[in-house]
């Protein structure tokens, strides 16, 4: 049985087709990210399969249960975490917990052991108020929160987003230990290097989602060879790279531009000429090995999809 399970769903939200044609199946216990920018439809695809949100058409379970006719069943078996902080913030941390845990009928006591080592790390501060709490903290609080019922299936949207790095890399810990619990986690991110933390991922752009298969299998699916250039101007260089004939896509990528051109077996000397002659300086030009980003950015010009 899948822990989650969509088939041709769609959602238009006024003039925005918010969720277009969008078939998957997670495995339980897998760790199932939907990577893409802002507005892609990861928070719409997110409330429809916690039954938030009504699709126009298609289906969809979460654990076995229909996301329409078995609502109220799938709440109580689901934890989620919102992309925006939703706790109450004149409660403080455990008034906070003990509420969540009184709405699913337990106590913090019941499933200590399952969020003891998140909340552990907040509980000396159990009597702070959790609008006073800071950006780590809330994390921390509202994941335990999401947790305190003991679900069978956890969805995470954009948790790590305004969150510092070592707080985004203590997340990924948890949801490491999660998962051995026998935890079903479906997580959101727009932060393409959290890509390779997941099982599976799901490329998600207007709507639909471009490609679905382990972080590994899109990395090699990437067509083409990849090259990285840089120089001493590099907004000009983006600029000038864009505007050769040849180059078939040019990003920004840390320090460098990541370029790929229309023919496949064209290599960076003429690329290098072409740039001398409109005058920049250390131009350095290497073959590259793609990333997440790269194959999202590839999808997303040649229209690939589903």
């Amino acid at each position: 049985m899948n822990s989650a399970y969509a088939e041709n769903l769609h959602l238009r939200l006024g003039a925005t087709q918010a969720v277009d044609d969008v078939s998957f199946a997670v495995d339980q216990g897998e760790i199932f990210g939907i990577i893409g920018p802002d507005g892609a439809g990861k928070t719409t695809l997110f409330r429809i399969l916690t039954t938030l949100l009504l699709a126009d058409s298609g289906r969809a379970t979460v654990d076995g249960l229909d996301v329409v006719a078995d609502y109220r069943a799938i709440r109580s078996r689901v934890g989620y975490m919102p992309g925006r902080f939703s706790l109450y913030q004149d409660l403080t941390v455990e008034e906070n917990l003990s509420f969540f845990a009184a709405v699913f009928n337990t106590t913090i006591s019941e499933n200590y052991d399952l969020i003891k080592d998140i909340y552990g790390q907040i509980e000396p501060f159990k009597h702070r108020r959790a609008g006073a709490l800071s950006g780590g903290m809330k994390q921390k609080l509202a994941l335990s929160c999401a947790l305190i019922h003991r679900p069978s299936v956890l969805f995470l949207d954009e948790p790590t987003t305004g969150v510092d790095p070592v707080s985004r890399a203590e997340l990924w810990q948890m949801l490491g230990k999660l998962r051995t619990e026998g935890i079903t986690i479906l997580v959101s991110t727009p932060y393409m290097d959290e890509a390779q933390l997941c099982d599976r991922i799901a490329l998600m752009q207007n709507g639909r989602f471009l490609q679905v298969a382990t972080p590994d299998e899109i990395v090699k699916a990437f067509n083409g060879r990849l090259w990285s250039v840089s120089a001493g101007r590099m907004s000009a260089l983006l600029r000038d790279l864009r505007a050769h004939p040849a180059v078939a896509s040019c990003h920004a990528f840390g320090d460098s531009h990541h370029v790929t051109f229309k023919d496949p077996h064209a290599d960076g000397t003429q690329l290098e000429s072409y740039l001398a002659g409109l005058g920049h300086q250390e131009v350095r030009i290497t073959t590259s090995e793609p990333s997440i980003e790269d194959c999202f950015m590839a999808l997303t010009l040649s229209g690939g999809g589903q």
